[in-house]
C-alpha cells in the first residue's frame, strides 16, 4: 500500500483495516472513532480496490462513486495508493532505522 502524498510504502495486512495495517508500519491515518461513522479518517482511493469491513460505512453513494473510503473499516483487495494528506509518521518500537523525514 502507498500513502500519497508521501509516497511511504507498507504491506496491508489481509482482512485488518487499513488504519491499523498503517499503525503497524508507523504511519497514522488519523481516526476519532474506529467504526465507520465519524469520517475523521476519510480518504480517496488513487487505485486499486478496497472492502468495507461493515455493510454501511458512513459515506454518501456519491463519495464512493468518487473513491471516498474509511480506512478505519476497509481492507485492501488489491495493490492499493491512497491520498491522505493529514497522515503522519510515528516510529515504530523497535526499529532502528534513522527518521528519513
Amino acid at each position: 500500500m502507498i500513502v500519497e502524498p508521501e509516497g511511504w510504502q507498507f504491506e496491508a495486512v489481509a482482512g485488518v483495516s487499513l488504519v491499523e495495517s498503517a499503525r503497524r508500519a508507523g504511519i497514522v491515518l488519523p481516526t476519532s472513532c474506529r467504526n465507520g461513522t465519524c469520517r475523521t479518517c476519510r480518504c480517496q482511493v488513487i487505485s486499486g480496490r478496497v472492502r468495507h469491513l461493515i455493510e454501511w460505512p458512513g459515506l454518501s453513494e456519491e463519495e464512493r462513486l468518487d473513491g471516498s473510503i474509511l480506512p478505519c473499516v476497509a481492507t485492501a483487495e488489491s495493490p492499493l495508493r491512497i491520498q491522505a494528506p493529514r497522515a503522519f509518521q510515528r516510529p515504530v518500537p523497535g526499529d532502528s532505522r534513522p527518521d528519513v523525514s
